[in-house]
């Protein structure tokens, strides 16, 4: 049976290299509350992906789908993976996981609380973005500040991972709006 692009009788989930430690960190991250939750979790998932762990917290490598002789593994594997999650998440938080049974339900748990899109974290960052100036900023560094604060902003927008034609416009009209935003707000020596 394939699950992705790995065979599920062929253990797709092993614990080697040697990188791959309950101590190590996947991200340098830490989780604190909803504010950041995007800002965490994104870098969370691609560090799972290149650890060949995503499986264990999107629900595609429940314990269930492998035989039983597989089980102490699997085990094994989500204990790396909820040390990895552990350990990147405000000490406050990790007593609602020290008794899940699943780096799943750890994530499925995090989602609910903290991935919420607050109209107050909204308004923020488009008045952020609104207001932004180069002022004393080099180039580089106003841009990046003003990229950061859209990235976010576009995250919280519903619909922001369809690929259908109305979110293609809508993103390059997105995009276009930056870049005015960009040069209405550089210092007057680039007017």
């Amino acid at each position: 049976m394939a699950i992705g692009d790995e065979e599920v009788n062929t253990i797709p989930f092993t614990v080697a290299p040697t990188s791959d430690t309950p101590v190590s960190s996947l991200v340098s991250i830490q989780l604190t509350r909803f504010d950041n939750y995007a800002l965490w979790s994104r870098p969370m998932r691609i560090g799972l992906l290149c650890k060949r762990k995503l499986s264990f917290v999107d629900g595609r490598f429940p314990k269930s789908k492998f035989e039983l002789e597989l089980h102490d593994l699997w085990e094994k594997v989500n204990a790396f993976v909820l040390s990895w999650i552990m350990s990147v998440v405000r000490p406050g938080l990790l007593s609602s996981m020290l008794y899940a049974s699943s780096a799943l339900k750890v994530r499925e748990d995090l989602k609910e609380r903290f991935d919420k899109v607050h109209g107050s974290r909204v308004l923020f960052l488009h008045r952020e973005i609104h207001t932004l100036t180069q002022r004393t900023m080099i180039i580089a560094d106003y841009f990046s500040k003003l990229r950061d604060l859209c990235d976010e902003f576009d995250a919280l927008t519903p619909c922001s991972e369809c690929l259908c034609p109305e979110l293609m416009k809508y993103a390059q009209h997105f995009e276009s709006q930056i870049l005015l935003q960009f040069l209405t707000c550089l210092n007057e020596s680039y007017s």
